[in-house]
């Protein structure tokens, strides 16, 4: 019997996929690691991101926290890219709102630069309140701070929620 060629094309993209993925190991540090920064460190930058956004507006934390090819993923919108993304948060009149949200939760990778952070926000425009939840992807810079590389948000969650 011969065995098609999908069956080998198949075989070969599950194993490449396996091994990629095994091989990104996004685990927290062993003991034998020189790298200095923990997920802590990361969730701590993620917080003064939110202190920032509360404080002096959503347009300028997150001008400022965005690396230079960061990724905006929005509803109803393809992915903002780069400029784009700067110029789609230029237009945001974050005057009536504040925006703020906690992590939960993060890692870094082993090479110690990237990361990535994931909680729950919450949007008070006037009397409304809108929760839902996150995911910000981390890169850090050359000169050793972390700026976003993705920042998805997804709307739904009850305050009450688990």
């Amino acid at each position: 019997m011969k065995v098609p060629l999908y069956y080998y094309r198949s075989f070969l993209l599950l194993t490449i996929i396996s091994v990629s993925t095994y091989s990104c190991d996004f685990l927290t540090p062993t003991a034998n690691s020189s790298r200095q920064d923990t997920p802590q460190e990361l969730m701590d930058v993620d917080i003064a991101f939110s202190d920032m956004s509360r404080q002096v507006g959503i347009k300028k934390a997150f001008t400022e926290f965005m690396s230079p090819e960061g990724i905006l993923l929005r509803p109803e919108y393809p992915p903002i890219v780069g400029a784009e993304a700067i110029d789609y948060l230029s237009l945001v009149n974050d005057t009536a709102y504040v925006l703020s949200w906690k992590p939960s939760g993060g890692e870094i990778a082993k090479s110690g630069d990237m990361g990535f952070t994931y909680g729950e926000y919450t949007l008070k425009v006037d009397e409304a309140v809108i929760n839902g939840t996150y995911v910000n992807v981390w890169k850090k810079q050359s000169d050793g701070a972390w700026k976003y590389v993705l920042n998805n948000t997804n709307q739904g969650t009850s305050p009450d929620s688990p």
